[in-house]
């Protein structure tokens, strides 16, 4: 079958399935790193902390959550989370094991682990900062959340945007771990379809070209925010 036919929208064609999987890929790896945003400033504030207690807290799931493989902690967070929820209904009369949706513990288990890259961003763009214009607003009669939102946020952000891009781009290629839950993504779409049609090589170089797609338009969306907030320091 030629390549046109094969990932056409015709009824013989697999485009229609390459596409919702791209779909799902992107919707995984934009929830889960959502999630790690979440993540990633509770850490980096814990961490930032004059409290013993909270700074060994981020630590520990700092430490953890990058030193152990993406695909162990998937493993972990999908049957755990399973057993979990089925030892829960159990007490309400459920029989059965019940399994957690793929999409969810899939984005918790990416957001997670991209929390924990992303607190060590954060932390480190934070001790980036000047501190002097946080002295001189406070000098000033500035409140806190003012300075924050004003001052802080902003550069924060400007400093963590190189870091961000590159951990929201292995969250993004972390998706492909995530077919051992049962998630069709895109990885996992390109093996059904080699296999079904014996065409290997057009479906993973279909699926290659897809990640090389996003990864690309990725990195220009980061370089754009990038110039964006640098504009303050350029007018210097």
């Amino acid at each position: 079958m030629a390549y046109y036919d094969l990932m056409g929208f015709g009824p013989d064609g697999w485009g229609s399935l390459m596409v919702k999987a791209s779909a799902l890929t992107l919707g995984v790896a934009v929830t889960g790193f959502g999630i790690g945003i979440f993540f990633g400033i509770i850490g980096a504030t814990l961490k930032l902390s004059r409290n013993r207690l909270a700074k060994g807290i981020a630590e520990t799931y700092t430490t953890i959550f990058r030193g152990v493989p993406e695909l162990l902690i998937i493993y972990l967070f999908y049957f755990g989370g399973s057993l979990a929820m089925s030892n829960f209904l159990h007490l309400f009369g459920y029989q059965g094991f019940f399994s957690v949706p793929s999409f969810i513990i899939g984005s918790i288990a990416i957001g997670t682990v991209s929390g924990a890259y992303q607190t060590e961003v954060y932390r480190a763009a934070f001790l980036a900062l000047d501190r002097g214009q946080v002295e001189a607003a406070r000098a000033c009669g500035m409140r806190s959340f003012i300075i924050l939102r004003r001052i802080v946020a902003p550069q924060v952000l400007r400093i963590a945007l190189p870091g961000l891009g590159n951990v929201w781009q292995s969250a993004l290629k972390e998706t492909t771990l995530l077919s051992v839950t049962g998630l069709v993504e895109l990885l996992r779409q390109a093996a059904v379809g080699a296999g079904s049609t014996r065409e290997p090589f057009a479906f993973y170089v279909t699926a290659g070209v897809i990640f090389l797609f996003f990864t690309s338009i990725s990195g220009w969306g980061f370089n754009k925010l990038e110039k964006h907030f640098a504009r303050s320091v350029r007018a210097r």
